[in-house]
């Protein structure tokens, strides 16, 4: 399958808008994206830590088990049952010694080797399996699997590159910074999110829009463009990070920018201000450290709440979002209540997330267009080159995904930036 894309500019400044609504491109997405030379966040070492634990999980729209071998070695396979294709394990999380498939009870060990198949030799001499049937050519299809400080990442392409590699030494050092320490789990939500799933990418991306679209972190200072920070990306732009410094603004330096956008820092208080109170816990001060990990995840800090982002795709239309909330294992009561209690900010309810919802399902909808000229523009700092950059108001990062995304899916435009 091949895709024409007239792309009216090189730097991605221009996309167009049938490429977030064409299930040719999604069908081509799943190929060469997920399950191509990328590594997908799978999940967390803490939330499987005894031999015998398991997790189910999606890499794009393909279902995927990770599972701990009696060694404590991780094993990601495709949770597909070899012989009419059913979910082999059909909960969330556990423990087991065996995984079985409900349906015809084929059944797999811990590293996806098929080592039971029922009436294998028939019954009184009938029926049953054909005497060259091999069970071992017919385990779970294996996922290459690797673990960086605690989190467990999965690719289906021997030839992606080393997982080091892959995220680069920004993201290497964002993820070192976040798990500074061993892990406690402390949660979870998820939502169905009507639109198409790159749409959240980019807004993960998008470093100015929390202080327009979500206005209790305007009000409260919590996110404001006028503080200290900027973005950074590795050096082919598939990962971005977010950042900012607290106390780095003052409400006057916020209303000076904002203009009449109404702030009403000066209209409403917090019965409980303790939502937010930030804990220096770093070397830094960063308040704020929000990733984007190409093609499906985010690790994020806003004061001291922490989380993993999961995006999985539902076809076009449609993706789940999955939060996984965590401390730090040595964290003392009084902190983890702190902890759970920044939770209220985040989630398809948070004080500061819900509107990305109903933002990115109008966006989708309103999208639609039968102009296949139709695009966005996306220009905001500046058009051109993609770099990274020490201020927050600007798109560039949002085209620094166009630009790997293009390259994986063979749809460049002549002269690309990237």
């Amino acid at each position: 399958m091949s895709l024409n894309v007239e792309w009216q500019r090189s730097d991605y400044s221009r996309v167009p808008y049938w490429l977030y609504h064409s299930a040719d491109v999604y069908a081509r997405e799943q190929e060469m994206i997920f399950r191509g030379p990328t590594w997908s966040y799978l999940c967390l070492e803490a939330e499987m830590p005894e031999p015998g634990d398991f997790r189910t999980t999606w890499v794009g729209d393909t279902p995927v088990l990770v599972s701990r071998d009696r060694d404590g070695t991780v094993h990601a396979m495709v949770n597909r049952c070899a012989h009419r294709g059913a979910a082999v394990c059909r909960h969330v999380r556990g423990n087991t010694k065996v995984h079985t498939c409900i349906y015809h009870r084929w059944s797999y060990d811990l590293t996806g080797n098929l080592i039971g198949v029922p009436f294998q030799r028939g019954i009184g001499g009938q029926g049953g399996m054909d005497e060259d049937f091999d069970k071992a050519e017919h385990g779970l299809r294996r996922l290459r699997v690797a673990c960086y400080k605690g989190i467990i990442f999965g690719t289906f392409s021997d030839a992606t590159e080393p997982l080091e590699d892959y995220l680069g030494p920004m993201m290497c050092a964002h993820i070192s910074r976040l798990m500074c320490k061993p892990l406690r789990v402390l949660g979870y939500q998820r939502q169905r999110i009507h639109g198409n799933w790159k749409l959240y990418l980019e807004n993960l991306r998008d470093t100015y829009h929390a202080s327009l679209l979500h206005e209790f972190l305007v009000t409260f200072g919590l996110d404001r463009a006028t503080q200290k920070g900027g973005v950074k990306m590795d050096v082919r732009h598939r990962h971005n990070l977010t950042y900012a410094h607290a106390g780095s603004d003052s409400d006057g330096d916020a209303k000076a920018a904002y203009g009449d956008h109404q702030l009403n820092s000066d209209k409403l208080t917090l019965r409980d201000p303790r939502l937010l109170e930030f804990r220096q816990e770093y070397e830094d001060d960063r308040n704020l450290a929000i990733s984007t990990m190409f093609p499906n995840a985010s690790f994020q800090q806003l004061n001291n709440s922490l989380a993993t982002r999961q995006i999985q795709s539902k076809g076009i239309d449609a993706f789940d979002l999955i939060w996984t909330y965590f401390g730090y294992a040595d964290d003392d009561e009084d902190m983890t209540d702190h902890r759970l209690r920044q939770l209220n900010l985040f989630g398809p309810g948070g004080l500061v997330s819900m509107e990305d919802a109903e933002a990115i399902e109008i966006a989708h909808r309103a999208s639609r267009s039968e102009d296949a000229s139709a695009t966005t523009v996306i220009e905001v700092g500046g058009k051109g080159e993609i770099s990274d950059r020490a201020y927050r108001v600007n798109d560039v990062p949002i085209r620094g995904f166009w630009s790997y995304y293009a390259e994986l899916m063979g749809i460049e435009p002549e002269g690309a930036v990237r």
